[in-house]
């Protein structure tokens, strides 16, 4: 008569203990579902800031920093004038500045660098280092942006014929006559008479809704030398490579760009294994500067992918 009752107290434990080791499963695997979710969470959280900088670069710190570099071009050119050491030809290294355009119409200036590069024209125009030097006998070319760092050639487009443009080399002071604006498809002008000079500034632009955000047309501005041309000093590179060709990038930072990345991952790595244990504030005060630090440099070898024209 008291067997059954007791065995049935046994069951009824036994029941009870299968409930709790459930309940305790059904904790643990609740658990684990805030910490995929955080992993997510960081992941995108560090996804979403490098996004957000490279934008904030390109788009606004990018004018800031063009302003800065153009100060710093403007200082140097002019001690070189001064000592009489500004490059009037033969090879030059890229990124020395060459010349400075000035259009009186809109009290603007610029100083050109020798190179067409993406990364050099984060700084400034820069002239194609096949060509003759700006106010020399021949044809002399000279990219710039349209949309991004200052986008120093976005007014050269909206130029009237007739405009002057001056210019100032380590030969003296040149005067050009815009003679006109044109696009791909449209007469190309006859290469100038022996003796006279031409410049022509290259830059993008688009059609559409869309064409400011997608420059994918080359803009050529062609400008006759009024004054008298000087000599072409030395032999110019036969040759360019194809990060220095119109609307081409520079894909030689790509290397330095994954190894920047693979340090943010290593760096989100390192943050959720110490957010087990120390607080996450504390977590965060250590690792934010170097998620900044990062995001910064990957952005700014992420402007090199940007076409140059653009």
């Amino acid at each position: 008569m008291t067997v059954a009752p007791l065995n049935g107290r046994l069951t009824g434990q036994r029941r009870g203990s299968g409930a709790l080791k459930g309940s305790l499963a059904a904790a643990r695997d609740t658990s684990r579902v805030p910490e995929r979710d955080l992993v997510l969470s960081s992941g995108l959280m560090v996804v979403a800031l490098l996004v957000a900088w490279v934008l904030l670069q390109t788009l606004v710190l990018g004018g800031l920093s063009y302003s800065r570099a153009q100060d710093r071009l403007y200082d140097e050119l002019r001690a070189d004038l001064a000592a009489g050491t500004a490059p009037t030809g033969g090879v030059i290294a890229p990124g020395r500045p060459v010349a400075l355009f000035s259009l009186p119409s809109l009290d603007i200036d610029q100083v050109v660098v020798e190179g067409t590069s993406a990364g050099l024209l984060l700084d400034g125009p820069g002239h194609r280092r096949d060509t003759v030097l700006p106010g020399q006998a021949g044809v002399s070319l000279v990219y710039g942006r349209s949309r991004t760092f200052g986008r120093p050639f976005h007014v050269m487009m909206h130029e009237a014929v007739g405009t002057r443009l001056d210019v100032v080399t380590g030969q003296g002071r040149s005067t050009y006559r815009i003679e006109g604006v044109r696009r791909a498809g449209d007469d190309v002008p006859a290469p100038p008479a022996q003796g006279q000079g031409r410049l022509t500034l290259i830059t993008a632009a688009g059609d559409g809704r869309l064409g400011g955000l997608r420059p994918d047309e080359l803009v050529y501005v062609d400008a006759s030398l009024q004054s008298k041309p000087f000599p072409a000093g030395g032999q110019r590179v036969n040759t360019l490579g194809q990060s220095e060709l119109a609307m081409a990038n520079d894909t030689s930072v790509l290397p330095l760009l994954a190894l920047t990345l693979g340090g943010l991952l290593v760096a989100l790595v390192g943050m959720l294994l110490l957010r087990r244990r120390l607080r996450p504030a504390l977590v965060w005060t250590v690792f934010a500067p170097v998620f900044l630090a990062l995001a910064w440099f990957a952005a700014d070898l992420s402007v090199h992918l940007i076409p140059n024209l653009v």
